[in-house]
């Protein structure tokens, strides 16, 4: 007889924290890393210096939230850009800048679909997923879970740049566990953020041809 496989909230924060780290490792090119150590809290909050959140539902439902320092942020920002081909010297220099605040919110989408992804081959569940919002901000604010949640969980992970610049990661979501009623073959599905950084690249790319010619 197959043994049952049962996966709980833990599992799905790893399946999470594994998304985020692989989608800004392979956009910045640098080694980011997590804690092996989950923390348990009482509640999810937005923390300065730049927060993002975002809701998803579906065969689970739950809320996530990126806290980045000033320092962690410039440095994703600044590695990802120069890794897209941007030269330094036309980036900007400030964590409040919107060039900034869009090309995290835009790494958190590919995270957040790399985690919807990922869920679907581990578990056999699909999500919904709201557009990341990004807020610049100097004072916590407490952002909660839809109150149709009965039994909400609270986790937060700690993540580092290669400098070991910290940002945090906390997660909201109901309570669940996910029994393997019998064994199934996971899907292979494309590497989504690999076709995304490229075209990325070349609009970039297409974009700076265009400007040089019109110099000319």
């Amino acid at each position: 007889m197959t043994e049952k496989v049962i996966q709980s909230t833990d599992d799905i924060l790893l399946i999470l924290c594994k998304s985020v780290q692989k989608v800004l490792t392979k956009a910045s090119g640098e080694d980011i890393t997590f804690s092996p150590v989950v923390q348990k809290i009482n509640k999810t909050c937005l923390k300065p210096d730049i927060g993002c959140f975002t809701v998803f539902e579906g065969g689970l439902s739950g809320l996530l939230i990126m806290n980045f320092t000033a320092e962690a942020s410039m440095e994703i920002y600044t590695s990802y850009m120069i890794n897209m081909g941007m030269p330094r010297d036309e980036l900007s220099i400030l964590h409040t800048s919107d060039d900034v605040a869009n090309v995290l919110g835009e790494l958190m989408s590919q995270a957040m679909g790399r985690f919807q992804t990922e869920l679907r081959q581990e578990l056999q569940v699909s999500i919904k997923l709201s557009v990341p919002k990004m807020l610049v901000i100097n004072k916590d604010i407490v952002i909660s879970i839809d109150t149709k949640i009965d039994t909400p969980e609270y986790r937060r992970v700690s993540f580092e740049t290669e400098s070991h610049r910290p940002f945090f990661l906390e997660l909201g979501i109901e309570k669940t566990e996910f029994e393997t009623l019998f064994p199934f073959e996971k899907e292979e599905e494309e590497d989504i953020e690999e076709i995304l950084l490229a075209e990325q690249r070349r609009q970039r790319l297409t974009k700076k041809i265009d400007w040089n010619a019109t110099l000319k």
